[in-house]
């Protein structure tokens, strides 16, 4: 192993989202932890990672910042709670000051560890209440119930802060983790208001399906007070809606998901997991249009799919067609930008779309000029060609049970698409997924979302004959306009 290089909390801060690795610490006992593998960096407050001293491994948690005691002592709290209510959490091994400044927290390092969103991705995409999607979530409900029923809420309930080790599921993440009545059960609105947080990670579609994960926090939390299913469906609507528009911030500035690096003639944002591996894409994109199969050359935009690190992208570019246009395009977000969010936007809701990849924009300080999105590829067939053989039968049981599901969260969530050409949904995996978001919005009102639907709505039905089958089976199962 490389020789480590010692470190301290100040030029731990200095170094950023890049600490040197491995590198040293000295802990207040005098040992020596060497952090092998960083997991998840908050610049210049705090470090986790995989780490080593005195022949044992570690998860390590580094607070940097100069105001860390706060911060450390709640997580050492929360952990101290958890485990004195006997809900399982990793060991606390050690809580100290780091040698120079800063504090630290290790716990038993679970190699086999896997968090619950793992489990999760590969049952996401079933219909709300399957019982294999029941499977994965039950257990996070039955572990809240017995939190809640000793007092305890989890103030950043999400499926990557339960973890499962040895087929056992463990709560991480003390710092969240707040007594609220030590000893005796939550009271109703305060155990409402923690379950709403865990139940708004999932697609909108459960709220309908929500009695079986209540039943589930139940289970094994005696006292738990009776929850009011319409309130509670009403918080997790609130709460949802919230992290919403705390996500789609962030896809807009630099943060721990996404990478944003803005000059006075370009801004350019890349989800972080892929910035590395998109480096030469970003740094001259219309080279890898040149380099890539032509799909359309427009006025508007220039659209190719390219391969790249052996996988298919698609590059998209808004041209300007004129100085008016240019002029006109300025001031506004591009349209990029647009369908960037919008992307995120899906995803979020659980729709199916092409992973937004990247985006950049050509700047002349505030004045925006060209811009591109870079898209991951989606091999699927789009709906005119699919649905060809079966204009006169009506769509198969997979693909209208698809039809439905998509244009039902469409509606329930007031998006309109724009342009709802039958090229623009492709079938793919067994789900519609949509493309081309330029024109996409999510509503406030419900009247203005109304219009816009009837558009979409006339649009899609557009694409086949009014005396099809086909016609007839989308008119009578899409929302009424």
């Amino acid at each position: 192993m490389t020789t480590p290089t010692a470190q301290t909390a100040s030029s731990l801060r200095a170094a950023g989202r890049e600490p040197p690795l491995p590198f040293a610490v000295t802990l207040d006992d005098g040992r020596e932890l060497v952090m092998l593998r960083v997991l998840r960096i908050l610049p210049s407050k705090r470090i986790v990672g995989e780490a080593e001293t005195a022949g044992s491994r570690m998860l390590a948690k580094l607070f940097i910042a100069p105001g860390s005691t706060r911060h450390w002592q709640r997580e050492r709290q929360g952990i101290e709670a958890l485990a004195a209510a006997g809900i399982p959490t990793p060991a606390l091994r050690h809580a100290g000051e780091l040698h120079g400044g800063g504090h630290v927290l290790l716990t038993d390092f679970l190699a086999d560890a896997a968090s619950l969103s793992d489990h999760w991705q590969a049952v996401a995409g079933l219909p709300a209440s399957h019982a294999d999607a029941l499977a994965v979530l039950a257990p996070a409900f039955a572990m809240l119930g017995r939190m809640h029923a000793h007092g305890l809420v989890q103030d950043d309930l999400h499926l990557g802060n339960f973890l499962v080790s040895g087929g056992e599921l463990m709560v991480i993440d003390g710092d969240a983790v707040r007594s609220l009545s030590p000893g005796q059960a939550l009271q109703a609105d305060q155990a409402a208001a923690n379950f709403a947080i865990l139940a708004a990670q999932l697609p909108a579609g459960w709220d309908e399906h929500i009695a079986p994960l209540i039943d589930a926090w139940r289970q094994d939390g005696e006292g738990l007070p009776t929850l009011d299913t319409a309130a509670l469906r009403e918080r997790i609507t609130h709460t949802r809606d919230a992290r919403l528009k705390d996500f789609l911030a962030k896809t807009l500035r630099d943060c721990t998901l996404f990478k944003a690096e803005k000059t006075f003639d370009r801004l350019t944002i890349a989800v972080r997991a892929e910035a590395d591996e998109l480096a030469e894409v970003l740094a001259d994109p219309d080279a890898a249009i040149a380099h890539g199969s032509l799909l359309k050359d427009g006025g508007t935009c220039t659209v190719a799919k390219l391969e790249h690190g052996n996988r298919p992208l698609v590059i998209k570019r808004y041209n300007l067609k004129n100085t008016r246009h240019a002029l006109s395009r300025a001031w506004r977000p591009s349209r990029a930008a647009h369908s960037w969010v919008e992307g995120h936007r899906l995803a979020f809701l659980g729709i199916a779309t092409p992973a937004p990849l990247a985006m950049i924009e050509e700047r002349a300080g505030p004045l925006r000029r060209r811009a591109w999105i870079i898209n991951a590829w989606c091999p699927g067939e789009d709906l005119a060609t699919h649905l060809a053989p079966y204009v006169d039968s009506g769509p198969p049981p997979a693909e209208a049970e698809a039809l439905r599901t998509l244009f039902a969260t469409l509606y329930r969530e007031r998006i309109s698409h724009g342009d709802m050409k039958a090229t623009n949904l492709l079938w793919h995996d067994g789900h519609v997924v949509l493309i081309d978001l330029d024109a996409m919005q999510q509503h406030r009102s419900a009247s203005s979302h109304a219009r816009a639907w009837r558009r979409d709505r006339a649009r899609l039905l557009r694409n086949w004959p009014t005396d099809s089958a086909l016609w007839r089976w989308l008119d009578a199962n899409l929302p009424p306009a």
